[in-house]
């Protein structure tokens, strides 16, 4: 049960970015909008960097893989669309790979992250954490580049009323993530 909440709360993340991501141009994707700030185009490069680097023989090996270059992903460059959105896909297939042989019981079970040890549960809430943060701000940065018919991924402004009338975003109780 808990490992297939998890699972759908990447699956959510997974989609809010790729929404967020596609209401963007390509000049957007790579815009950096403060000094010493990330494009869309670097957050995905980091996000896939942590999550191809933690899921990775996730059960039994150390979540910060010797072979990641954490301060590449934030290299300064211009990154076409289907390479982000090929990275964005890959980690997200790797998490999910790896999320489908984790059982229930593994959740107690100890792994390592830059040799701390912690939990499979608490790895998971850092991770689902971390992932969020930064698809938060995919979309605030999707927001600000974006042009003018953007369309909102959440409820709309002074729509409130209206939306808690039908639901439509709502997750179902149990229902399985639409995954690619």
């Amino acid at each position: 049960m808990f490992v297939k909440d998890f699972i759908g709360e990447y699956d959510r993340y997974r989609q809010l970015g790729e929404k967020a991501m596609a209401q963007v141009s390509h000049d957007g994707l790579n815009r950096v909008v403060a000094p010493d700030g990330n494009s869309i185009a670097m957050i995905v490069r980091h996000v896939h960097g942590n999550l191809v680097s933690r899921f990775t023989d996730f059960l039994t090996s150390d979540g910060e893989k010797p072979s990641r270059d954490r301060d590449g992903e934030f290299a300064d460059g211009e990154f076409t669309r289907e390479a982000i959105d090929a990275s964005w896909r890959h980690a997200f297939e790797v998490v999910f790979s790896e999320l489908d042989r984790v059982r229930e019981p593994d959740l107690t079970r100890t792994i390592t992250i830059r040799g701390i040890e912690l939990t499979v549960h608490e790895a998971l809430c850092r991770s689902i954490a971390h992932t969020a943060y930064h698809v938060g701000q995919i979309v605030l940065l999707a927001r600000v580049v974006a042009t003018d018919e953007w369309q909102s991924l959440s409820i709309p402004k002074g729509q409130s009323k209206q939306y808690n009338m039908n639901p439509t975003r709502e997750k179902a109780p149990n229902a399985a993530p639409a995954r690619p």
